[in-house]
C-alpha cells in the first residue's frame, strides 16, 4: 500500500501534464511487483509559495514522497524507488533541460503501530489487481 505524493511548484502546471504524470508513477510502481494494484495511491499537490536558491520564480521543483508499510527487503524497496525514480525523471527529461527544475525522491516506511486504514477499493476492481 504505497502511498506516492507529489508536491511541485505551481509553476510547471503550464509545463507538465500533472495527470499523466501521476499515471506514470502508478504504472511504474505497479510493474515493480512491490506493491499490489489496489493499493497503490497517487497524488499531486501544487505549491503555490515557493523560493528556491536565488529566488527566481522561473526556478521549479517536484518533491516525490513514497509512504509504504514496513516489512519490505531492501532490495525490493531499492528497486521500487528507482523504477519511479526513472518514470519520473523520464517523464520531467524536457523541463530538465530547458529550465532550473529539481526533482527528488525520498522512501519512508509507516510505523503500522500509529497507523489505520479502512477501504473498500478492492470491492470494486477485477480480481486481477488484488
Amino acid at each position: 500500500m504505497p502511498h506516492i505524493v507529489l508536491e511541485y511548484s505551481a509553476n510547471l502546471e503550464d509545463r507538465l501534464d500533472m495527470h499523466a504524470l501521476c499515471v506514470a508513477l502508478k504504472d511504474a510502481a505497479a510493474a515493480t511487483g512491490v506493491f499490489p494494484p489496489a493499493g497503490i495511491r497517487v497524488r499531486a499537490h501544487a505549491v503555490d509559495h515557493v523560493v528556491i536558491a536565488d529566488g527566481d520564480p522561473q526556478h521549479s521543483f517536484i518533491d516525490i514522497s513514497i509512504r509504504l508499510a514496513a516489512g519490505r527487503e531492501t532490495a525490493a524497496k531499492t528497486r521500487a524507488t528507482d523504477a519511479v525514480f526513472e518514470a519520473a525523471r523520464t517523464f520531467t527529461a524536457d523541463v530538465m533541460v530547458e529550465s532550473a527544475f529539481m526533482l527528488s525522491l525520498e522512501l519512508r516506511e509507516i510505523d503500522a503501530v500509529f497507523s489505520r486504514k479502512v477501504s473498500s477499493i478492492r470491492d470494486y476492481l477485477p480480481l486481477d489487481m488484488h
